[in-house]
């Protein structure tokens, strides 16, 4: 990775441990990663999947690396960075997955005006298919925005917004979007069990539908409502379900939920810089 010698992970759940597994299947050395995670038994595994350095303490990832991935809870975020001694001469990259905290309260936590990833990815990213939205703070240099992106494509694709602000779009489209997909799965499987499918059956045809329309989608280039409108022959069993979708307003309810998704991630990051 590009002029970049150590990577460190203050924090190694989930999160954490997709970016770890990423970086190592695509090449990154074991020896190159520091973790430091309240957990021993969360970093024992993190050690002996990985091969990785266990940092005594989140200070020692600090000291030994050039890029700091923040990857604790919001909430102890504040708590564990104003325990954080930062060098005098060269202050790392951070890179943030903290949902909902804002780079101008890192900036304020941290005591100084460091470069600064803030990134949204989401849980599609522990089988390395996630997507992220990233910001980049206008001190942060082009070679770090390079460094940032390639540790964040390891656990799939990555977007570069212009503001900060789209951060509260993205947490509500994407961040949020897998419970969305998967409540949408929940009721096709209930409905088809209804219908009078086997349990086994509903939920099989229903996890390849999803994969498949979701394949389509991305290897042909075509809008949505193109895909779609192929697939609803006029007079046929598609028009009359999507007709249903119409007349309970659908698209309206879908909008309506992400705007409340929206306005639910700038209060908590109100909450948090409070």
């Amino acid at each position: 990775m590009r002029n970049i010698n150590h990577i460190g992970f203050i924090g190694g759940g989930n999160m954490a441990r997709a970016l770890i597994g990423g970086l190592s299947a695509s090449g990154t050395a074991g020896h190159t990663i520091y973790c430091h995670d309240a957990d021993p038994q969360r970093l024992n595994e993190l050690a002996r999947d990985f091969s990785i350095h266990m940092a005594a303490n989140n200070q020692a990832v600090i000291d030994h690396c050039e890029v700091v991935v923040l990857a604790v809870k919001p909430q102890v975020l504040k708590t564990v960075i104003h325990a954080l001694q930062l060098p005098a001469a060269k202050a790392p990259l951070f890179i943030s997955i903290a949902a909902g905290v804002r780079t101008t309260a890192l900036q304020n936590w941290l005591g100084g005006d460091y470069p600064i990833v803030r990134a949204m990815p989401n849980t599609p990213a522990l089988v390395r298919a996630g997507a992220s939205g990233i910001f980049a703070t206008a001190n942060t240099s082009a070679a770090q925005r390079e460094i940032a992106e390639s540790i964040l494509r390891a656990v799939g694709m990555t977007l570069w917004l212009d503001t900060e602000t789209q951060l509260d779009a993205v947490t509500a489209l994407s961040g949020s979007g897998p419970a969305y997909f998967f409540y949408v799965m929940e009721a096709l499987e209930k409905a088809g069990i209804a219908l009078g499918l086997p349990a086994d059956a509903a939920r099989l045809l229903t996890i390849e539908t999803a994969f498949g329309s979701a394949k389509l989608a991305l290897e042909i280039e075509e809008a949505p409502h193109v895909l779609r409108q192929r697939v609803t022959s006029p007079g046929g069993t598609t028009e009359r379900a999507i007709g249903v979708f119409d007349s309970s307003a659908l698209s309206t309810i879908i909008e309506r939920a992400l705007i409340a998704a929206r306005d639910r991630a700038v209060e908590l990051a109100n909450q948090l810089e409070q």
